[in-house]
């Protein structure tokens, strides 16, 4: 089996669960044993979700109903006591006005579990968002409001600018919202919400959009994403060479973790830059405590692509790989199957920034659910951009708006984080200097001790290393695709064929 041009693969939607048609069919036999089967599976979920849940989600009544009955008589109290105060505030919908609009979030992830929401964790940046949204009533439900995400950020990773699109409640009627009154006396969108969100998820601007389908996914053109990490005993000038042969439209399937079951073969992605700089230039020491970061900008990316690019680069940084590593993994013919290494920790990976085009390139008859194609996410873009826009064509875009109360409570809560891990660094750093004072002191060592860049690589040190090409090699993607297509997960069609 072999993704040829001619050929598509794609997701079998058809094993999500069987027609009325089919399970009439059955025999009594083959019923039983199928009710047997999911009673087995449900009681699986259920101890994967005591597990896995927190205190705090174990007594939301939203997980209630699938943990069992050790928790439905704490709910039932919270409910009882709560039902006056939702049939009080139940708001109603049926005359609410509605706008479409781009909120532009920061958050730092390393307490999260991701920014997706999860069916086995309440604690994703999404699902804290979406909570503020209805708690605020800025929304009726997340089915109905028209949403899209510009990127998923895996655990930990955190966001300087993520942005969604959303249909939030607004006071004005829509041939009147875009006019200069309308905006000025609209909802404080990011002021409610930051009062009710955790401190280190907020919401920093609104943009109004003109059309109804812009999308912060189909439509953003490129995304900018910023790795931190301590110089140590890295080789600067080697690792930005490396980054010189990123930039290339490629098959980076030597650069990921490759998502075949959810139907994601297509591993071409346009890296525009990639570059590595150092984060303070006027307090440059030279010293292995000194922090840099690499950005890399592309129109999107494939899961733990720049985890596994930085994982590379590490090794070039340490002189582990020459330079010239980087093409030969990103040349899939001579290298077809991706070797075996572990992708650098999520921690210090941010979303810096998104860039989005003037003119939306979706229709407004296009399908207004954001839940459609979830599972490849981001797999995919579309690279046209404005140039065939009429130009007295009004952009779909319009600007940030900003309330400076709100930014400057934004700023006083970050450098409240900043002085709570600054402090933290400092003391951990004079610690290191009377060490090492120690160390020098005592044994005279020929070379001082460098290994900040550790933690990051996310691996057992071995004692003979093993270069990168010469390691043994995951399946390649054909096999891959031929297995899933045996497992009736994926079916292959031609292009010709309808979906």
């Amino acid at each position: 089996m072999s993704a040829t041009n001619d050929k598509k693969v794609v997701i079998n939607k058809r094993l999500k669960g069987l027609s009325r048609e089919a399970l009439e069919k059955l025999t009594q036999t083959e019923l039983i044993d199928k009710v047997i089967q999911l009673e087995a599976y449900n009681f699986q979920l259920r101890n994967l979700l005591q597990k896995k849940l927190s205190e705090k989600d174990k007594h939301d009544k939203e997980y209630s109903g699938l943990i069992g009955n050790e928790a439905e008589g704490k709910v039932s109290q919270v409910a009882k006591t709560s039902s006056k105060v939702q049939k009080i505030r139940k708001f109603d919908w049926s005359s609410a006005h509605k706008r479409h609009v781009l909120l532009k979030i920061t958050y730092f992830g390393w307490d999260y579990q991701g920014f997706a929401c999860q069916e086995d964790s309440n604690d994703t940046i999404e699902s804290n968002l979406f909570r503020a949204l209805a708690r605020t009533c800025l929304i009726e439900s997340r089915a109905t409001s028209n949403y899209h995400r510009c990127g998923r950020t895996d655990k930990e990773v955190s966001a300087f600018c993520q942005v969604i699109s959303i249909d939030l409640r607004s006071k004005h009627p829509p041939e009147s919202q875009l006019d200069p009154t309308a905006l000025s006396s609209e909802i404080d969108y990011c002021g409610l919400l930051n009062r009710v969100l955790p401190k280190n998820i907020q919401c920093v601007a609104w943009m109004p959009l003109r059309s109804p389908v812009y999308s912060a996914r189909f439509d953003c053109v490129s995304r900018t994403y910023r790795y931190y990490f301590p110089k140590g005993d890295l080789d600067i000038a080697a690792m930005r060479k490396a980054c010189d042969l990123l930039v290339r439209h490629a098959d980076f399937r030597n650069f990921c973790k490759m998502d075949v079951h959810n139907g994601v073969t297509n591993y071409m992605r346009n890296l525009q830059s990639a570059r590595v700089e150092a984060c303070d230039q006027t307090n440059h020491t030279n010293s292995g405590y000194d922090m840099y970061y690499l950005e890399i900008q592309a129109n999107a990316f494939l899961w733990h692509q720049i985890r596994c690019i930085m994982a590379v680069l590490l090794l070039v940084g340490q002189k582990k790989e020459n330079p010239g590593v980087i093409s030969d993994l990103l040349d899939v013919e001579s290298n077809p199957c991706k070797p075996q290494y572990t992708p650098a920790i999520g921690l210090p990976l941010n979303l810096f920034r998104c860039d989005f085009r003037d003119h939306t390139t979706r229709s407004v008859n296009h399908p207004s659910s954001g839940d459609a194609d979830e599972e490849a996410m981001d797999t995919a873009a579309d690279e046209s951009n404005d140039l065939n826009a009429p130009e007295h064509l009004e952009r779909d875009l319009t600007a940030w708006i900003y309330n400076e109360e709100n930014l400057q409570k934004l700023i006083e809560n970050t450098q409240c984080e900043w002085t709570q891990f600054s402090v933290k660094s400092t003391m951990i750093r004079n610690v290191l200097q009377q060490l090492e004072n120690l160390f020098e002191e005592n044994f005279k060592p020929k070379e001082k001790v460098l290994a900040q860049v550790i933690l990051l690589q996310d691996s057992v040190n071995p004692r003979q290393y093993q270069p990168l090409l010469e390691r043994k090699r995951c399946e390649s993607l054909e096999n891959r695709i031929e297995h899933f297509v045996k497992k009736q997960r994926l079916i292959v069609k031609n292009e010709t064929e309808t979906e």
